[in-house]
């Protein structure tokens, strides 16, 4: 895997998404919201892809958009769906997920990245906007939303969620590959000393309150949460953001366990897929490709104590159900 970053800073430079067509209620870009239409292509070990996954159970989406999930392990056609049956998805029929990208650009030549939302019929990639992804799936599907559904993104907090985003993501989920991917010592020290000052700033938001706007879940959280999920198992060590342990925050370690045993946030998460896909795909950081057999993750079904701040995790509506038959995650301790 070829990490980019700049060759006189030493910075990791994300690329952009180059499709960010919406799938809408009313098609003005092209794809309108339709049952059964579009694929979410996702990896388990991804973070931006696990934000879908759990958006889409929360919201009771499962029976409107089919999953695919690829191997955790790419190779130099990055993302393959080595995990169906003769390495085919079985809903779209292809090998590699690069084939929806240049059905959608046949002169495409950047980065395959998931989560992808891609047209069955036309087997088209149409965005692979991770950001917007989700909160088109809470505000343009609302018709196929299940019973109970909570509201995610609710219009009188989208201002403070969409700040509080913009913060996380600049300090929380890309610093922890900006330090990580880091090829010069300053580079990784601003990424660390952002990391912790902005965990450490949740952390004192977090003692008062159970989520981060207030009583009830949000899309803020669910950004946060696929990010805190992957901190001991992969970026303490693997990404040398090892100035404390989530278990070593008090507050954060028992707002994630909050998250992860409830319905919809811990039961798409597979630890298996993301140690691997970090340890063996990131030859640059990690060159022997060794997989630790570390650190002990049963500490995530222990109770957490957040009751006691009350609140409804859900709003006005109910848990989703299990996960659908096929969707469940292995056994992981």
């Amino acid at each position: 895997m070829t990490i980019p970053t700049d060759a006189k800073t030493g910075e990791f430079r994300r690329s952009a998404n180059h499709f960010d067509a919406r799938i809408t209620a009313d098609g003005r870009d092209g794809w309108p919201v339709e049952p059964g239409r579009y694929r979410l292509v996702v990896s388990k070990a991804c973070p931006w892809a696990s934000r879908g996954l759990i958006v889409r159970r929360l919201l009771g989406l499962e029976s409107a958009i089919s999953v695919g999930s690829t191997d955790p392990i790419q190779d130099e056609k990055s993302w393959r769906f080595t995990l169906d049956p003769d390495g085919i998805d079985p809903v779209l029929g292809i090998r590699y997920l690069a084939e929806a990208y240049h059905a959608a650009d046949p002169h495409y030549l950047g980065g395959i990245s998931v989560p992808a939302m891609v047209d069955v019929p036309s087997g088209r990639l149409v965005s692979n906007d991770y950001p917007q992804i989700t909160l088109d799936f809470s505000t343009e599907w609302t018709s196929h939303h299940r019973e109970g559904a909570p509201d995610l993104y609710p219009e009188r907090l989208r201002g403070e969620i969409d700040e509080l985003n913009a913060a996380v993501f600049a300090d929380v989920n890309a610093a922890v590959y900006q330090a990580g991917f880091a090829t010069k010592q300053p580079a990784y020290e601003d990424a660390y000393r952002r990391l912790f000052t902005r965990l450490d700033a949740l952390s004192e938001r977090l003692e008062t309150r159970r989520y981060l706007l207030g009583d009830t879940i949000t899309e803020a959280d669910v950004r946060l949460f696929t990010t805190l999920v992957r901190f001991d198992a992969v970026y303490h060590g693997h990404f040398k953001c090892n100035r404390t342990k989530l278990t070593e925050l008090p507050v954060l370690w028992a707002y994630s366990r909050d998250l992860f045993q409830t319905p919809g946030f811990g039961d798409t998460v597979d630890f298996d897929h993301i140690k691997r896909h970090y340890y063996e795909v990131h030859e640059q950081v990690n060159p022997s490709r060794i997989v630790p057999l570390g650190p002990d993750l049963s500490g995530w079904d222990t109770p957490h104590g957040r009751e006691a701040l009350g609140g409804r995790p859900f709003g006005d509506g109910t848990p989703p159900g299990p996960p659908p038959a096929g969707e469940e995650v292995p056994a992981q301790w």
